[in-house]
């Protein structure tokens, strides 16, 4: 990859506005993009449609351009674009990869299903259903996510998976760990882990800067890349900042946000100091 080639994005969600550790994330991709004579993107990731609001994407503009980082070109807002990661899951789909699952998350809680990276790994009781029971409850009006049969992926999937982690080398994955995840719900026509792996493809995304509670996510991402014949960028995970307590910084713990430090008067170039 050559250098002036970097490609970096700052990718946050709209469900609130942004403190400390967003800004953290944000100046690591800045940095390692400007360092390089390369480009910076911004992409408001707002696919949550229960609790993203249009309001706080305004707010995450205003506050990155009131640090002083620059983007390239438009920003992305996914929202917008749901087309496209649909003809992604047709694609899937149209080779077996993907089944419909009618479970409930209680359903599987109750299961007693062992614990993944990112939850209870579902046991497969859906991707047994015949295709006329399957669309014997689609019919009915019964809802339903798309799994991927993590199986049938890594069969198709070429060889085994690894990526170029910064600092550390080559990391060996294993999607298999988080079993058939969900990537597309009734409320969210497309999951997480497939607009970020579409978008940093079609975005042509070379480093892909975040924290590292995203680690192991990147083996499913990994495996979407090879599945969909998409290039692999290299990552760089860095540490995620904590309060006093020792406790990461998040939104739902009352995070005190960047548009606070500001009203209390605090400059961009403190408050990036404090990053």
């Amino acid at each position: 990859m050559a250098a002036t080639g970097i490609v970096t994005r700052f990718a946050p969600s709209p469900t609130g506005y942004l403190h400390l550790g967003h800004a953290y994330s944000a100046l690591a991709g800045w940095r390692a993009a400007r360092a390089a004579g390369g480009r910076f993107l911004l992409r408001i990731e707002d696919i949550d449609r229960t609790r993203c609001r249009p309001e706080f994407t305004e707010a995450i503009l205003e506050d990155v351009a009131w640090l002083g980082l620059d983007w390239d070109g438009p920003v992305r807002i996914q929202s917008r674009h749901f087309a496209e990661y649909c003809t992604t899951l047709g694609a899937l789909e149209a080779r077996g990869l993907l089944y419909p699952c009618f479970c409930t998350r209680a359903e599987i809680a109750a299961a007693g299903a062992p614990q993944g990276p990112e939850g209870p790994v579902y046991p497969g009781t859906c991707r047994h259903l015949g295709d006329a029971a399957r669309a014997a409850r689609i019919a009915t009006g019964a809802p339903y996510a798309l799994r991927l049969d993590m199986a049938a992926a890594l069969a198709a999937a070429p060889g085994p998976l690894s990526f170029a982690e910064q600092g550390r080398g080559r990391l060996a994955c294993d999607p298999a760990r988080f079993g058939d995840v969900v990537l597309a719900r009734k409320d969210t026509p497309a999951s997480y882990h497939l607009c970020v792996t579409h978008d940093d493809a079609f975005q042509g995304v070379s480093l892909v800067t975040r924290g590292e509670d995203l680690l192991a996510a990147t083996d499913i991402h990994r495996l979407l890349q090879a599945l969909m014949g998409w290039p692999e960028p290299a990552y760089a995970h860095h540490r995620l900042l904590t309060d006093p307590a020792g406790r990461r910084l998040a939104k739902r713990d009352g995070a005190r946000p960047l548009r606070a430090l500001r009203a209390a008067g605090l400059s961009p170039k403190e408050v990036l100091a404090m990053v």
